[in-house]
């Protein structure tokens, strides 16, 4: 009675061994697809680290904010460094409002609208940069699946090939085709469940501190309303 391959040689079908005996075309979908998730990890981290700072510079900027400190102040501070978040779209504001003062604004009206516009590009940007690299996790998400399954097909091609080749249907033909398309399979499913979590995770957390940034816009907005208004009244008085 013939002995299957596979109950004396165990290690030929390790993880490593399936790799270096796949087909070149599988191959280069597996490294693809370590390659998207070593990535994928690295943004991942790379975010997290991030939004954590944002979140802390955030609260360090309203606890100085609405401390009572002057705006002028503030602003010849935050002015000297490298600003974000609500920092970025205070100075903004804060640029715009000294310019168009110091050039004599005319209507309360159109210097209103230049310094929403201004906090607006301020606050787009912000955006910009924490969502940044956020669509190539949702790339690999929805597209990690798809190339497994091609490397899937592909190993399992493979296997009848050999079985054709060699007019045998045993385990010991079959086996290295299938595991090696499974296992590309499995490299995707890797792949795209860490990338899909955290690409909603992120994505939720980016439109979190986006709305804390535009709502100090919009209350900022308000401050400086009134302070238009009360320079317009003493001009005309």
């Amino acid at each position: 009675m013939e002995t299957l391959p596979l109950a004396t040689s165990g290690g030929e079908l390790s993880i490593w061994e399936l790799f270096w005996q796949a087909g070149w075309v599988v191959k280069l979908v597996m490294i693809g697809l370590i390659a998207a998730s070593v990535w994928t990890w690295a943004i991942i981290i790379d975010k997290i680290i991030a939004y954590g700072r944002m979140r802390s510079a955030l609260n360090r900027f309203e606890q100085v904010f609405w401390s009572g400190q002057s705006l002028e102040e503030l602003y010849r501070t935050l002015s000297e460094r490298k600003t974000t978040g609500m920092s970025a779209i205070f100075v903004a504001a804060m640029r715009e409002w000294k310019k168009s003062f110091e050039k004599g604004a005319r209507t309360p009206m159109g210097l209103q609208m230049r310094i929403d516009k201004a906090m607006d590009l301020a606050l787009s940007r912000e955006m910009e940069r924490l969502e940044s690299r956020l669509g190539f996790l949702a790339s690999v998400g929805s597209a990690g699946p798809f190339i497994g399954l091609f490397g899937t097909v592909v190993g399992i091609m493979t296997s009848f090939q050999a079985i054709a080749g060699s007019k045998s249907t045993s385990l010991a033909v079959v086996a290295p085709g299938i595991a090696e398309a499974l296992l590309a399979t499995a490299i995707g499913l890797l792949a795209a469940i860490p990338a899909v979590i955290a690409y909603n995770k992120l994505t939720a957390d980016a439109g979190k501190i986006g709305a804390r940034m535009e709502g100090f816009a919009d209350e900022f907005s308000a401050i400086l309303s009134r302070q238009i208004d009360e320079k317009v009244g003493q001009k005309a008085a």
